[in-house]
């Protein structure tokens, strides 16, 4: 299934690469992946997972059944692409696995901020940065800033 796309209409594209350790996947996110695209929360544009070999090499994995379970856990989305991946993008993904470890390289269209988006474009208004606060940084701001934290207490007088 190609992705048809309409530039006037949509939101914000994002991507996530997920390293599965020893290539071990339970699909304990799957349900809640489906879920999202349900809802109409995001839309997948290409979706993809990759292996790294114990020599380095890098192998596409099939989308139907990664657990190993016997279970088509993500058939629903076979065959979702809409060329933004190329084998580039994804040997650059690998290049960060450790070997032996596996990754599901998933682009996604926000369509919940799409509206907001295309109001945005229709007045002349354009997108100059955007990034993502690891939640790692936001729990140690978050600690940092509470009451008897020696961050949090600032300068002595």
């Amino acid at each position: 299934m190609t992705v048809a796309i309409n530039a006037d209409d949509m939101g914000p594209i994002d991507y996530l690469v997920v390293e599965f350790p020893g290539s071990h996947m339970t699909g304990e996110g799957l349900p809640l992946l489906v879920d999202l695209v349900d809802r109409g929360t995001i839309r997948i544009m290409d979706l993809v997972f990759v292996k790294k070999e114990p020599d380095n090499s890098v192998v596409a994995m099939e989308l139907a059944d990664l657990t190993g379970d016997g279970k088509a856990d993500l058939a629903v989305f076979e065959g979702a692409s809409s060329g933004l991946l190329g084998q580039d993008d994804l040997e650059e993904a690998a290049a960060i696995l450790e070997p032996g470890n596996s990754a599901g390289i998933l682009v996604y269209e926000n369509l919940w901020a799409a509206p907001l988006a295309k109001a945005l474009r229709r007045g002349g208004a354009q997108l100059v940065a955007d990034g993502r606060i690891p939640v790692q940084a936001v729990l140690a701001s978050l600690d940092a800033a509470e009451p008897g934290s020696s961050s949090a207490a600032g300068p002595e007088s």
